[in-house]
């Protein structure tokens, strides 16, 4: 594929998503590539979890002969031994551990510095500093016990908790990397009726390409030739195979069934469906919704706690209550490792993360989390009728005259509506000649105006008839179709259309109502078909007549009446009112991906994916919270612990406990998030 766009990240936060180089926000880091042709998030987090695990290993035969030489262990072994330079080993075994195993803390405390973000690793670095020098001085100037084992084990616990972590977060984030995949590396281009494989990124706009049954389509375009079946469960959710003929557009890692197709490439490199859905997905993953800035305020402020409590632990023990310099820098120590606020980072973007992959399977791409986040508040869904509940297909229904159907869709070729498509393909499925239209004119919401074999044809609903003063005619309803008006020169004729319900509207509408979400319809469609669609799916409030321009309106209305509303449309016509909602969700979209005015945009024209989109808000909210209580709760209990509260009862938090601790419950709060995949969405 042409020039997939590159994404950054930062070396030491993998949740940090950037579409261009920069310096990391939170710890000041350089941001390194991760996206592009060869190169992805999920690998890039493979390359960080090889570089913990490759430490872990190369220091843990190190961090073994520190605790078998150091005096302490000594004490405790069955067989005690001494060597020759012993605590000299200790000293050269216990700095190498410090030094390479816990350079990638170092390294990124300093950008977090450099940054003024103090986090995590600003902690890491400050306790393993601490306890380094206070070790090196006993070894070099002052006859105390030192800290190597301690120290090597703390280094060795933290590369396992990240190398776990980073095995659990990698868990998290294949969506990118298995989109990637979808596409096939070779394409069978058609040249002067010659096939020739080429490498895809060689493939441009107008070439022609074979896909052979069974095979992958490459990328997107147009069948020019041929018939099959393909299965797009892969992009867009759709279980069902979709027909595919000669006009009908195909997408790019999309599988072909049964049959031979050829097709006119018309988007590549980032202009493509994959393209697109990689880029929503990493925009979701980097936007924060409101719980992550709580999460990163509370690690910000837990940094300096840290630091304070810390340093007054030590003033504590070391001179209010003297219990000496070891025990006094081991609490102080413990301090600072256990109140590592790596939970509180990840709490929230693990979630987001799985949220996003998961979402994306369904066919559902979340374009900013707070709108997600949001969704779990909304109490009114406000539904464009036409081609949302409705399938937006209109057929004409009784006896037409040939030539008014003709000149009717002279007029609305021009147009995209769904009312001038169902005239258009009536006229065509007749094999009538429909001739050319000038001087068009389009009139929003109300119809168009051409002149077609020297007539001045007007084709329109009754707002557009009014306007140019013509009185409709006698007969203008019909139950449950829409009056289409056709007036050649001056004389007035009616059509009538009708659209047909979707089968999933129903039980959406039903299961909203189970939600206790009040449920809206807008349609321009006259009271009479508004009306009959409205009561058939038992929707509470239904607004007809209305215009494009008006339907913002409608969201403003009841949004004044305190309701949290989301807006559902097609993501063009209803843009305005897709922006004004609390959330904005553009159904149907199809290959047309990017929808600036939405936030949530829906793959399949189907409603109950609305009802997913709930549901996954409500659950990723739950996880959410319960991360954060579990991350807070955690520093909470046990500082006070490490601090050396429950001493008189013999209770001492080491340094290597402090370690393991905090770890653990970093796995713990990926481990939860994993369990979102458990989320019963169908």
């Amino acid at each position: 594929m042409n020039a997939m766009k590159t994404l950054y990240t930062c070396p030491m936060d993998p949740d940090v998503l950037s579409d261009k180089p920069g310096i990391c926000p939170k710890c000041g880091m350089a941001l390194t590539p991760i996206g592009g042709k060869h190169a992805d998030h999920h690998g890039h987090h493979s390359s960080m979890e090889e570089d913990f695990r490759k430490r872990f290993f190369l220091t843990l035969p190190l961090v073994i002969a520190t605790l078998l030489l150091s005096p302490t262990i000594q004490q405790w072994l069955p067989f005690p031994f001494t060597i020759p330079w012993q605590d000299w080993l200790v000293f050269v075994f216990g700095s190498v551990v410090v030094l390479f195993g816990g350079k990638p803390f170092f390294v990124a405390a300093k950008g977090e510095l450099s940054a003024r973000n103090f986090g995590m690793m600003t902690l890491v670095a400050f306790a393993l500093t601490v306890g380094y020098v206070f070790s090196v001085a006993a070894t070099l100037f002052f006859p105390l016990e030192s800290f190597y084992w301690e120290l090597a084990t703390l280094v060795s616990v933290f590369l396992l908790g990240h190398w776990l972590e980073m095995r659990a977060v990698r868990g998290t984030t294949g969506a990118l990397a298995e989109l990637t995949k979808l596409l096939p590396p070779i394409a069978h281009l058609l040249h002067d009726k010659e096939i020739r494989d080429v490498d895809l990124s060689t493939i441009k706009k107008g070439d022609r390409v074979l896909i052979r049954p069974g095979e992958k389509i490459p990328i997107d375009g147009n069948v020019v030739e041929g018939e099959s079946s393909v299965n797009e469960s892969m992009i867009t959710g759709e279980s069902k195979p979709v027909q595919k003929r000669v006009g009908d557009a195909v997408i790019g890692g999309s599988l072909n069934a049964d049959g031979s197709l050829t097709i006119v490439v018309t988007k590549t490199g980032e202009e493509t469906t994959i393209a697109q859905i990689i880029q929503l997905i990493a925009d979701a993953q980097s936007s924060k919704p409101k719980a992550q800035e709580l999460a990163d305020r509370a690690a910000n402020i837990l940094t300096i706690v840290a630091i304070v409590v810390g340093t007054g632990t030590f003033v504590y023990w070391m001179f209010l209550s003297p219990a000496g310099a070891v025990v006094a820098a081991t609490f102080a120590v413990s301090v600072v490792v256990i109140a590592c606020p790596h939970a509180l980072g990840l709490a929230i973007p693990t979630v987001t993360t799985i949220t996003t992959t998961l979402a994306a399977k369904h066919g559902i791409l979340i374009k900013n989390m707070k709108g997600l986040e949001a969704a779990r508040k909304v109490n009114a869904v406000v539904f464009d009728k036409t081609g949302t509940l409705t399938t937006g297909n209109f057929g004409v229904e009784g006896s037409v005259d040939d030539n008014i159907l003709r000149l009717a869709a002279a007029v609305e070729q021009h147009s995209q509506h769904s009312l001038a498509r169902g005239i258009v393909e009536e006229a065509n499925r007749r094999n009538l000649t429909i001739p050319p239209a000038q001087q068009f004119q389009s009139f929003p919401g109300k119809g168009a105006l051409a002149v077609v074999e020297g007539k001045r044809v007007l084709v329109g609903n009754a707002e557009l008839l009014k306007d140019h003063r013509i009185n409709p005619p006698s007969d203008t309803e019909r139950k449950g179709a829409t009056p289409v008006f056709v007036v050649v020169d001056s004389t007035p004729t009616v059509l009538f259309l009708s659209d047909t319900v979707r089968e999933e509207s129903k039980q959406a509408i039903t299961a909203l109502k189970r939600m206790g979400i009040q449920t809206v319809m807008l349609t321009g469609d006259t009271d009479d078909v508004a009306n009959v669609v409205g009561s058939s799916l038992d929707i509470d409030t239904v607004f007809s007549r209305v215009l494009p321009d008006q339907k913002v309106d409608r969201v403003k209305e009841l949004q004044r009446q305190g309701k949290i509303v989301a807006m559902v449309g097609d993501g063009v016509n209803d843009a305005p009112s897709l922006t004004q909602a609390h959330v904005g969700i553009a159904i149907g979209s199809g290959t047309d991906v990017a929808v600036e005015s939405a936030d949530i945009v829906l793959m399949k024209s189907n409603p109950l994916d609305i009802v997913t989109v709930f549901t996954l808000s409500r659950a990723t909210n739950r996880k959410m919270m319960q991360n954060l209580f579990w991350a807070a709760g955690y520093n909470l209990l046990a500082i006070p612990v490490a601090a050396g509260l429950l001493t008189p009862y013999g209770i001492m938090m080491r340094p290597e406990w402090a370690a393991l601790l905090m770890s653990m419950s970093s796995v713990i709060v990926v481990a939860n998030a994993l369990l979102l995949r458990r989320t019963k969405l169908a």
